[in-house]
């Protein structure tokens, strides 16, 4: 995952354009009940299926289930499809809604992020508590990669369901706001906040372990 997209890409780029299904060739091999159609399936959006079950239910062995399911229920629901949106955007609806239904299972509860969570820390005087260095240069040094890509992933696994959701989906599905809204069932205001706001929370994680990765440092130069 490219950090400097997770952080800082803020425009959601061109509107959507009708054009053909990419995947038209995929979606007719289902229809024809084409023996070999359901492996192309998987091997089409497996992958990119299980980030996102993943993403949502914080779990790699529920993901897996949810995105099996989804794929039986594709297979089985084909002729439903009535191409009002892109394939894909139904397949990630229907594996969304499946890991919605894994969390619903766990009785995962679902809470919005607070500005607390997202913003920096101000003292009584309203500054900054802590210096507001901008470290996002550093994420190319390979010395600091494994690190900041453990803190990353950590810090995405702190994010509640729906926010890892519309993450996954934006940076590194790379899906446009309104593909995410019509996939998750989101007004595309609440899509851009939670985008926004995922970004920021992980920006001050990150924040905060850059100044922990350079205490010692400090430390050990003032002694």
């Amino acid at each position: 995952m490219n950090l400097q997209v997770v952080l800082e890409r803020e425009t959601d780029g061109v509107a959507d354009r009708r054009r053909p299904d990419r995947d038209l060739d995929l979606l007719e091999a289902l229809r024809r009940r084409e023996p070999m159609a359901a492996e192309r399936l998987v091997t089409t959006y497996g992958e990119r299926a299980y980030r996102l079950a993943s993403g949502i239910t914080g779990n790699g062995q529920d993901a897996e289930e949810v995105v099996q399911d989804a794929f039986w229920t594709v297979v089985r629901k084909i002729d439903t499809f009535r191409g009002e949106s892109a394939f894909g955007s139904w397949l990630y609806r229907i594996v969304a809604n499946a890991a919605y239904q894994k969390l619903r299972g766990r009785q995962s509860r679902q809470r919005e992020l607070s500005l607390d969570e997202v913003l920096p820390f101000f003292d009584e005087s309203g500054c900054h508590a802590s210096s507001m260095v901008d470290w996002s240069p550093r994420v190319d040094d390979p010395a600091l990669q494994v690190e900041l890509r453990t803190a990353l992933t950590s810090a995405i696994d702190e994010l509640p369901a729906t926010y890892r959701a519309v993450l996954v989906l934006r940076d590194v599905e790379g899906r446009s706001t309104r593909q995410i809204a019509e996939t998750l069932g989101l007004s595309v205001p609440v899509v851009k906040t939670r985008v926004h706001r995922a970004r920021l929370f992980l920006r001050k994680r990150l924040g905060h372990f850059m100044t922990t990765m350079d205490e010692p440092a400090a430390i050990g130069y003032a002694s």
